[in-house]
C-alpha cells in the first residue's frame, strides 16, 4: 500500500509518502518512502517520485484515497 506517514511535531504536519503492507501501524515499518507531503505551505508542498511509485503500482500496491488525489495534482513547474 502507499500511503501516507506523519512525521511532523504537534500543529505543525509533515507527511512522508511511503509503500508499505497494509497490516503495518500508520507510523510503522515501511519498505520506501517515495515522497513527502506538507500541507502547511500555500500551494501545499508535494514532492513525489513519479518512477518509484509507477514501480511499486505495476507491482500492485494499491494508494490511499488521499495519496492518490496527490497523485492527480499536477506538480507546479519549476521557475
Amino acid at each position: 500500500m502507499i500511503r501516507l506517514a506523519r512525521i511532523g511535531k504537534q500543529k505543525r504536519p509533515f507527511y512522508r509518502v511511503v509503500v508499505t503492507e497494509k497490516t503495518r501501524p500508520r507510523n510503522g515499518r515501511f519498505v520506501e518512502i517515495v515522497g513527502t507531503y506538507d500541507p502547511l505551505q500555500k500551494p501545499a508542498g508535494v514532492k513525489i517520485d513519479g518512477e518509484r511509485v509507477k514501480y511499486w503500482l505495476s507491482k500492485g500496491a494499491q494508494p490511499s484515497d488521499t495519496v492518490r488525489s496527490l497523485l492527480r495534482t499536477p506538480s507546479p513547474k519549476p521557475a
